[in-house]
């Protein structure tokens, strides 16, 4: 009978680490791929309301308007500064994700390395046990075939 991988609980928690840092690693993806969003929308209303505001100042514009044109940009470019500094935090969380999952995916190829060398070592165990076997068996049936010929 072969013996248990001994280090299988280890190789457990490796699968199960590994899994996790997967689905992490799938969530930061989907929150950077999200803010990067938000940000090309902002960048994007921006331009609008800009090409909004060069228009009607082209037709004349009350000053009043102009500067309510004016500050809403600025709240923009406010909105902005500080989703472009969301975005790089998403961005390093990410990266920091990717470390931990490729440092996962390698423990647990290595244990898995591990596993496949101990399946290796009982497979070769058992043919020797078997090979021993048989060359007792057969080495029992010639002396017996030799006993009866020496007795005839």
């Amino acid at each position: 009978m072969s013996k248990l991988f001994p280090l299988q609980p280890l190789l457990n928690l490796a699968q199960t680490n590994s899994e996790e840092a997967t689905r992490r690693l799938g969530q930061l993806n989907k929150q950077q791929h999200d803010t990067q969003s938000q940000l090309e929308t902002l960048h994007q209303y921006r331009r609008d309301y800009q090409s909004r505001m060069q228009s009607a100042s082209q037709q004349g514009m009350d000053p009043a308007l102009l500067r309510n044109f004016q500050a809403f940009i600025y709240k923009l470019d406010a909105a902005i500064a500080q989703q472009l500094k969301t975005v790089e935090q998403s961005k390093h969380s990410t990266q920091l994700g990717r470390g931990e999952f490729n440092n996962t995916q390698r423990k647990l190829k290595s244990f898995d390395t591990l596993q496949q060398r101990h399946i290796e070592t009982q497979v070769k165990a058992e043919a020797k046990q078997e090979q021993r076997a048989m060359d007792e068996y057969t080495g029992r049936v010639s002396a017996y075939k030799m006993l009866n010929a020496n007795n005839e």
